[in-house]
């Protein structure tokens, strides 16, 4: 058998891919290849002669095989040799640009009001974006001839003329969160109210859909001394230096007494600037909670007090960031989405910084 040794052996020593090795493989020891046909011819063979050629094709056939997988490998590694000497990367290049999408203002600036209040020990409560009237108006001590009912203000949704239900409105304010809270938590508490808001308003400085976050603390000994603290705390945290606020009396139905409340700033070439200057701009509203709400709430008047505010997210991101037009907010044009946009890793945080 040293004829077939010889012969493939040689073979495969010269094939020079895997292909070519396949075939060697198939005409080996294939089903039908010369060493399988010769293993087949033993059964004419005497005992004797099966002896002696059993065991030689046996180790013939191991033989081949064991050249065939050291021949792949041997072509495999070749294969990849070249590779790694033809496709090669340097791995110090810029990377391709990518288009990634940006964090929208109103989501980093709701992020950094959280943050802020949640240092100061607020927790975030909310609620649902259609409640009952009375959540959104009577608990709040609104009543019924109060503009804000009125159609033209606020978005009822509809009811059929059997339906046996009070009406439901797209809430008008985060305000009936306040109300869920404290039927929820009862008194002391500490709490914020971010969310969606609607109102049947539109032109530069409204939309019917906007954000709003309003805060409460009810507990003991609660004042007005600790509200304006707190809007103080506030305001520096958020624009990054100190800022004085002026109270200025005000009406609102769920406070009293109640306030409007204004920042330090300049105007100059169009340009606010806040924490600075002899110019005020009123910014939101707010006032000790009205003892009729805190009953609506389940809380006892004669016992706790607190106050309460509320700020439009959108109103001071504008003023933060410079925004000209609150409706800009809401067109999603990806080249505004750019301009004023956050990238992930480009945040202003408590951590890094509030101020942009």
């Amino acid at each position: 058998m040293d004829h077939l040794r010889d012969k493939y052996i040689a073979l495969i020593a010269e094939a020079a891919d895997e292909n070519t090795l396949e075939d060697l493989r198939v005409q080996a020891v294939g089903k039908k290849g010369e060493i399988s046909l010769e293993m087949r011819a033993l059964g004419k063979m005497s005992p004797e002669e099966r002896q002696v050629a059993g065991p030689a094709l046996n180790a013939l056939k191991d033989e081949i095989n064991s050249a065939l997988a050291a021949k792949k490998q041997a072509l495999s590694d070749a294969a990849l040799d070249e590779r790694l000497r033809t496709e090669w990367l340097d791995v110090t290049l810029p990377t391709r640009a990518r288009n990634v999408g940006t964090i929208h203002p109103i989501s980093q600036v709701w992020e950094e009001v959280t943050a802020i209040f949640a240092e100061l020990g607020f927790a975030v409560a909310e609620g649902p974006q259609i409640e009952t009237d009375w959540y959104n108006f009577d608990a709040l001590n609104i009543p019924g001839h109060h503009p804000a009912r009125a159609e033209m203000d606020t978005f009822y949704t509809h009811r059929t003329a059997d339906e046996d239900r009070p009406p439901h409105v797209l809430r008008t304010h985060t305000s009936p969160v306040q109300i869920r809270s404290m039927e929820a938590q009862g008194a002391p508490i500490r709490i914020i109210c971010p969310g969606r808001v609607y109102r049947a308003d539109y032109d530069q400085t409204h939309t019917p859909m906007f954000h709003q976050i309003e805060g409460l603390a009810i507990d003991k000994d609660i004042s007005m001394a600790n509200l304006k603290w707190t809007l103080e705390e506030f305001f520096s945290a958020y624009f990054g230096r100190s800022v004085k606020t002026r109270f200025r009396a005000s009406h609102f139905p769920f406070t009293e007494p109640s306030a409007e409340v204004d920042i330090q700033c300049s105007f100059k070439d169009g340009t606010v600037t806040v924490g600075e200057g002899d110019d005020w701009l009123e910014v939101l509203g707010s006032g000790m909670v009205h003892p009729s709400v805190l009953s609506a709430g389940g809380i006892d008047p004669n016992e706790y007090q607190g106050f309460a505010f509320g700020i439009g997210i959108d109103r001071i991101a504008m003023l933060k960031y410079g925004i000209p037009d609150l409706r800009a907010f809401f067109d999603s044009d990806l080249r505004w989405l750019r301009h004023y946009g956050f990238a992930s890793l480009d945040q202003p945080n408590l951590h890094a910084g509030l101020s942009r």
